[in-house]
């Protein structure tokens, strides 16, 4: 039997071609998946060490939690305190360190590095060994700063060079000292560092006198676990805590493994997708080639094979096909990791130098896959054929399935859609955190009971498009009837398609809903004609309001100042605003009292209101961080969201109890709207500042719409290796087809169709089953999208749905494309059979 089914695989190799490169790509989309992640992370996780290697025990405040009514604050690490650290028994030297955000501006004015990945930091002394210097001097004072090779690389800066960069607002021109090189592995991804001395950056950084944490190198003899004990005996423990650089390194590497689970993770489902429309595609051809070979396998029960050696022998070419499918996937999936890493250099996305990484584990994963999926799909068709008695197979008194004999499956598929449905609705009644897991296993149950339904569908479905197929004649009604001859066989193949296109579809569903709503809430929220912040969206100095507030044709500005409280025990954080404007800059749905904003009377969102039993005239107490209380009055409450939320109160009130002020956003009106030259008298108001955003609606719209579209378009790739896994599916299908009925074709020809109208025939055949997949997907798609955005607007009260009638078009065409394409090779085939050798074929 082994013989036998080495044997079979040898005899059906082009056969078996089809379904060799549809689990192929989904092996070679899971290793690449692990080769790129392992390798990125490895890189990483290398790059990071190294930062490590001038700590051997690091000091960091104790954040002290809050309790009662105080405010939770983080001690300051002082100068005293880094002299007590260095002067530890063990310890070499202490270094003090601050850290903060630094835009640097290219020579023509743009920023430099990712808007997350510009960062700052202090110089220590003249010769810091953590940032060795390839060029220039230490800097000194105000005027001075280093900057990174690769980013005076990137910008064009020299020693000597002036250089434009932003801290918090205000815009800095001090001159380049000197370059330095670094591991900092946000300089490696595409970001900048630049350094000031000490003392400047401990100004820039509101970190006057203090610093971020304290580095202790270890003497000579001493290793780091022991100078960590001196430390923590030497140091106050309630106010500090130490970690070795062992550990801080252990800690760097397991982040950044966990962050690189999340991008694993999102691209192991895409390549799951593709492995499970394979599956259709691998039980598809097994079906058709046991069918085939019915006789063959009647004859080897007859000669004494046992049924389980007859199912044996089919997972036997399973197992071959599979591990032929694993080991070019993984030859492919590691081109493919070696081409993304690639790719995202090319893009400018610079990663840490590394070598690429093949673990055993992506290896055994390629294998395993490969194999596993190919026989699992092979099992059922392979017990099928055992079941069929040899003298019925021999005489072929076995007949196909027929519309009756599917009653079970159609029963079993009615219960799980209707139970997939009902799930799915009642996931839409709920909240948005309880609602997600009903959904989710609501449309796990609905896709099932659709695609055991599939074979009911197929008739009407396909019955409607007879119309528009009688116009092309006989082969028309050919391929009407031949798409519905098979009904397990056009719904595994539709089936395939109809994955793809149902997560295409609900993606953009969702996105596009989502982006009208934002668009929605921005415009229903604010009035101001210009909204500024931070490039990273951290805080702005106060001298930017100042700055907005004076410039020419601005009618009213107010900041979004935050800060911290203790309410009913409870942490509340306030965002103070200019109380006597704040009207004419946003428009927010009051629900009970007035939006009135000043003295001690508050507006609270619906939220705080209903965790706090707040109405229109309540009075409470709010603790600040400076230790002082002070007696509010609930003037309104209104509709929160996503840009504006929480307990607004006027900034003269909040203002004095804050020990650093700083604002997240400043809302600018000015005289004549938003227009081009409003927005340059703004920017040049802040010194054409390239670390800060002047954002109209229309740019926050846009800055939105683009992360969707980015997020669209990865999907869209990534679902585009199910798509080609579905393509290969019909062609496999369509080919395996026209060889099952070579006599029919034969006889067809020799009646009188021409090989054009056999081409015609296979073509509308391949084109009626796609469109049947591709309606299903667009379907179950649109009832997605649906579902989830009634869940979303469970948060989010400006959520409508819209539909992208123009993108769903494009999907129904792209399925009648894939149809078309799939049909081009198997067509031609049969048109070119020769009718004589066709009619005398078994």
């Amino acid at each position: 039997m082994f013989r036998t089914a080495l044997r079979n695989v040898l005899a059906h190799k082009a056969r078996l071609l089809m379904t060799v490169l549809a689990v192929m790509l989904g092996v070679a989309f899971v290793c690449g998946t692990l080769v790129f992640t392992n390798t990125i992370s490895d890189a990483y996780q290398k790059s990071s060490a190294k930062g490590f290697e001038q700590v051997d025990v690091a000091v960091r405040p104790e954040y002290q939690d809050s309790k009662g009514d105080k405010v939770g604050k983080t001690p300051e690490l002082t100068r005293a305190l880094l002299d007590k650290a260095a002067k530890v028994p063990g310890a070499a030297s202490a270094t003090g360190v601050v850290t903060g955000f630094t835009a640097v501006a290219d020579k023509d004015g743009k920023l430099v590095g990712g808007d997350w990945q510009s960062a700052g930091g202090n110089y220590w002394g003249t010769k810091d060994p953590r940032y060795p210097l390839v060029d220039g001097h230490a800097p000194h004072g105000k005027g001075e700063v280093l900057i990174d090779s690769e980013t005076a690389k990137r910008a064009g800066y020299q020693v000597g060079d002036t250089v434009r960069l932003s801290v918090d607002g205000p815009v800095l021109t001090p001159t380049v000292s000197g370059i330095f090189t670094t591991d900092d592995g946000n300089v490696a991804a595409g970001g900048s560092l630049a350094l000031f001395d000490t003392p400047t950056a401990q100004a820039l950084f509101g970190k006057k006198g203090t610093y971020d944490e304290i580095d202790v190198r270890a003497a000579a003899g001493t290793g780091q676990t022991a100078l960590k004990a001196a430390l923590d005996k030497a140091l106050p423990a309630k106010l500090v805590e130490t970690t070795t650089g062992r550990q801080l390194a252990d800690d760097q590497a397991r982040m950044i493994s966990s962050s690189m689970s999340g991008l694993k993770q999102a691209l192991l489902v895409f390549a799951g997708i593709a492995l499970f429309v394979g599956t259709f595609i691998i039980a598809n051809t097994f079906t058709m080639l046991v069918a085939q070979r019915t006789r063959e396998l009647a004859l080897l029960r007859a000669v004494g094979a046992s049924r389980r050696q007859v199912t044996r022998s089919v997972l036997i070419e399973a197992f071959v096909v599979g591990t032929v499918a694993g080991v070019t996937g993984l030859a492919a999936g590691i081109g493919i990791g070696a081409g993304l890493r690639s790719l995202l250099d090319s893009f400018g996305a610079s990663l840490p130098d590394g070598p690429l990484v093949i673990s055993p584990g992506t290896v055994a994963t390629a294998l395993a896959v490969g194999v596993l999926i190919t026989m699992l799909a092979a099992w059922l068709p392979g017990r099928r054929a055992a079941k069929i008695p040899p003298v019925a197979a021999m005489s072929s008194v076995h007949a196909k399935a027929t519309t009756k004999s599917l009653v079970l499956r159609n029963t079993l598929g009615s219960l799980f859609a209707a139970a997939g449905v009902a799930a799915v609705l009642a996931g839409t009644r709920m909240d948005a955190d309880s609602g997600q897991g009903a959904m989710g296993i609501g449309a796990v149950l609905l896709i099932i009971g659709v695609f055991v339904l599939t074979p009911l569908l197929s008739r009407p479905l396909i019955a409607a498009a007879a119309p528009v197929l009688r116009a092309f004649g006989v082969s028309g009604k050919l391929a009407r009837q031949n798409s519905v001859r098979n009904p397990r066989r056009t719904a595994a193949t539709a089936s395939a398609l109809m994955i793809g296109l149902t997560l295409i579809t609900g993606m953009t569903v969702m996105a596009g809903s989502l982006q009208t709503s934002i668009d929605k809430m921005a415009s229903s929220a604010i009035r101001a004609d210009y909204v500024v912040s931070m490039a990273n969206r951290g805080p702005l100095s106060p001298d930017v309001a100042k700055k907005l507030a004076a410039a020419d044709g601005v009618t009213a500005s107010s900041p979004l100042r935050n800060g911290e409280s203790r309410i009913d025990g409870d942490t509340e954080f306030l965002t103070g605003v200019n109380g006597a404007v704040i009207g004419e800059l946003t428009d927010l749905k009051v629900t009970d009292g007035s939006f009135s904003v000043g003295g001690s009377r508050v507006v609270v969102d619906e939220d705080r209101a209903k965790d706090h039993g707040w109405k229109a005239g309540s009075r409470f107490t709010a603790h600040f961080e400076d230790g002082r209380a002070e007696r509010l009055t609930v003037a309104g409450v209104y509709e929160g969201n996503d840009m504006l939320n929480g307990v607004i109160l006027d900034d003269k009130v909040l203002t004095p109890h804050l020990s650093d002020p700083a604002d997240m956003q400043v809302m600018v009106k000015t005289a004549d709207g938003a227009s081009g030259t409003a927005k340059d008298t703004l920017e040049q108001a802040l010194g054409s500042n390239p670390a800060i955003k002047v954002q109209d609606k229309q740019d926050i719209s846009h800055e939105i719409a683009q992360m969707f579209t980015l997020m669209l378009n990865m999907v869209y790739g990534l679902l585009g290796m199910a798509v080609i896994v579905a393509v290969l599916g019909v062609i496999n299908t369509l080919a395996m087809s026209v060889f099952e009925r070579a006599q029919e074709i034969g006889m067809l020809r020799a009646i009188g169709l021409d090989r054009r109208a056999i081409k015609r025939m296979v073509r509308l055949e391949s084109l009626v089953i796609s469109l049947f997949g591709g309606v299903l997907g667009i379907g179950l798609g649109v009832f997605f999208g649906w579902a989830a955005g009634e869940l979303l607007g469970t948060k989010m009260p400006t959520y409508e749905l819209v539909l992208p009638w123009g993108r769903m078009a494009v999907f129904l065409l792209l399925a009648g494309t894939v149809g078309i394409l799939a049909a081009l090779w198997p067509a031609r085939r049969a048109a070119r059979m020769n009718m004589l050798a066709a009619i005398k074929a078994e």
